[in-house]
This record gives C-alpha cells, structure tokens and sequence, in this order.
C-alpha cells in the first residue's frame, strides 16, 4: 500500500477557504441530485457523497471541513424541500459540520503517513463522528414530531455512515494526489 503526506507552508490562504465554500455547494448538490439508491422513497436517500465533509476536513483543515458540511447540509436542504429553520440551522448543520471538523483535526496531512493503519483510524473516527451526527439529527426529528427516533436513527444511520465509513479512507491518498498535482505551492490548512 503506498502512503502519502502533503506539506504545509505560508501559501495563499484564500485557497482552503474557497475550496471548502466549492466543495459545500457541490456536496448540497450532489446529495440533493446524485442520491439514485431511495432507503425510504421521496424521504431518505441513501447519501453517496457523504464522505465529502470529513474527506475536505482532512485535506483542507478542520474549519474547511466544518464549512463543508455545514453549508452543504443547508445548501441540500434548499435544494430538497427538507429546510426546517431550527434542524436545519442549528442540529442538522451543526452536526454535518462536526462529521469534517472532527476528522480534519485529528488527521493532518502535514504531519500524518496515510497508511493501512492510519486509514482504519480514519474510518472508526468517520464511523463515530457519525453516529454521534446521527444520533442528534434523530432527536432532533423525533423532538420535532416528524420521524420517531430509531427509525430515524437506523435510516439516517445507513444513509450517511456507511458513505463517510467506506468512502473517506478509500479516497484519501488519490485526493491528496490530485490535490497536490493541481495545486504544487504549498498551502495553508484552514
């Protein structure tokens, strides 16, 4: 298995920040577009991209990361017809958010070697950043009258942790490739 860092320097410190505001508008696209797998048809999809959040954490820094899934979920709310102020604003943003600050802290790539080891680490971290996530959106839901919780909490559960469980650590090492092939000059986390 090969392994891969990225380095760190005092590059533009725009490049994160924009990155994270592209990568959220694209993740509430994808989730409200590209779901084709219906868990509970016309309520629940089974999230595909939900690997985006922690994933942009890893590479482009903790906040990059909260900036994902925090807009994203907003952006995917919209575009769904799911919006509901006090969910969407505060629980379900706030939580989608802390499924890419929680991995963007504890894996920098500036001081991390993505091994075998490292990336089943990456995976336990996605596995209980989110179950954490979706243990909140559920109350959150059944508090609010709309899903009883572990009904919630089992469909929700497989339609965002499994994506973030398989897909984080599978696409780690090819992005910091890409990433570090597109953009050579060393940069800043965010």
């Amino acid at each position: 298995m090969q392994t891969s860092t990225i380095s760190q320097g005092e590059g533009n410190p725009l490049f994160p920040i924009v990155l994270s505001v592209i990568a959220a508008a694209a993740t509430g696209v994808l989730w409200a577009y590209a779901n084709p797998i219906q868990l509970v048809p016309g309520v629940i999809q089974w999230r595909i991209f939900a690997f985006l959040p922690p994933l942009i954490g890893i590479l482009l820094g903790w906040r990059s990361g909260f900036i994902c899934g925090y807009l994203g979920t907003i952006v995917w709310s919209l575009l769904a017809g799911t919006f509901i102020p006090a969910h969407s604003l505060v629980i379900d943003g706030i939580m989608v958010g802390l499924t890419g600050l929680v991995p963007g802290m504890m894996f920098d790539p500036a001081k991390t070697t993505f091994d075998r080891a490292t990336l089943l680490k990456v995976a336990l971290v996605c596995l209980v950043v989110g179950l954490v996530m979706v243990a909140a959106v559920s109350a959150s839901l059944a508090y609010l009258g709309i899903f009883p919780f572990w009904w919630a909490f089992g469909y929700i559960g497989l339609s965002d942790i499994v994506p973030m469980v398989i897909g984080t650590p599978l696409l780690v090492i090819p992005a910091l490739r890409i990433l570090k092939a597109a953009y050579p000059a060393s940069f800043k986390r965010f």
